[in-house]
């Protein structure tokens, strides 16, 4: 995460891919220009989520001309490709012009979307704004405290910032009535659907049945598998089966857990158990796939 601080005329192309970058505005103004898509225009207060790959322009008129390039793997270049090697850094994670410029923008990226986060992520659109007329971010002065802290365990504290930070922005968005939330999301709020819900993502390890769902929910067998479906748009079975892959995607990725170890964390019997399904549904073996990540 960084501070970015500009005066006017400022523009910075972003080509980076980041599956999702988010924008929280601390002072001045910003326009947010898609190459794809609407622009928005951000004052303080106000937040935005931009979705990979696609480009963009952040700016403080949408006619300015990009003085910089944000590009893949924390490159920044000069709009005619040469590097910037550092002439833009101004300390302790903040870039730009000056420290104390006219526009202070909060920016954190995720350079890595996983099979559990995008069941979420998929139904945003490419760039969203939440204005500070609808919502409030408590998090902002805990940011900027901390963000020019150079302490040990500050990526640590600035990294679940950020989550905070996007998990309080996506209720927001989705609590709006027009927002086209997933299925599963919506049927949280549901009394029945949603305590089955976070019992099967609280423990897919555990050997569930939809018998011994419907008990710890307290309905028969055949209310909640009707219940289920037409809420959530599929079987509790097949939503298990898909939560444990997407589970078991995101460990082969992010962890150096054995095949067999990861298999009994996400609810399969075996190493043979999880790669037959993990295969079936993904189209590679969970050692290409993790092979693919790294």
């Amino acid at each position: 995460m960084i501070r970015a601080c500009f005066d006017p005329p400022w523009a910075v192309r972003v080509e980076d891919r980041a599956p999702l970058t988010v924008m929280l505005m601390v002072r001045g103004e910003a326009w947010v220009v898609p190459d794809d898509g609407d622009r928005i225009r951000l004052v303080a207060g106000d937040l935005a989520i931009a979705r990979g790959p696609g480009a963009y322009t952040c700016a403080d008129d949408p006619a300015t001309p990009p003085q910089a390039l944000i590009l893949p793997e924390g490159q920044c270049a000069y709009p005619d490709g040469r590097l910037l090697n550092g002439s833009m850094d101004l300390g302790v994670r903040a870039w730009g012009d000056r420290l104390d410029g006219s526009t202070v923008v909060l920016i954190g990226t995720y350079m890595m979307e996983g099979e559990i986060s995008g069941r979420l992520l998929d139904a945003l659109p490419p760039l969203l704004s939440l204005t500070s007329d609808v919502w409030q971010c408590p998090l902002t002065p805990l940011l900027m405290d901390e963000i020019g802290r150079d302490e040990p365990g500050q990526e640590v504290v600035l990294d679940r910032l950020l989550d905070l930070l996007v998990i309080a922005a996506l209720r927001a968005w989705f609590s709006r009535p027009e927002a086209e939330a997933p299925a599963w999301y919506r049927a949280m709020a549901d009394p029945v659907v949603g305590r089955v819900l976070r019992l099967v993502q609280d423990d897919p390890a555990h050997p569930w049945t939809v018998a011994s769902l419907a008990a710890k929910a307290g309905v028969s067998r055949a209310g909640l598998a009707r219940r289920f479906t037409d809420l959530v748009g599929e079987p509790p079975m097949t939503y298990l089966t898909g939560w444990r892959l997407a589970l078991a995607a995101d460990l082969l990725r992010d962890t150096d857990d054995t095949i067999g170890a990861i298999a009994r964390q996400v609810g399969y019997g075996s190493a043979f158990a999880l790669s037959s399904a993990f295969k079936r549904v993904y189209g590679v073996s969970p050692q290409e796939h993790r092979t693919r990540a790294a």
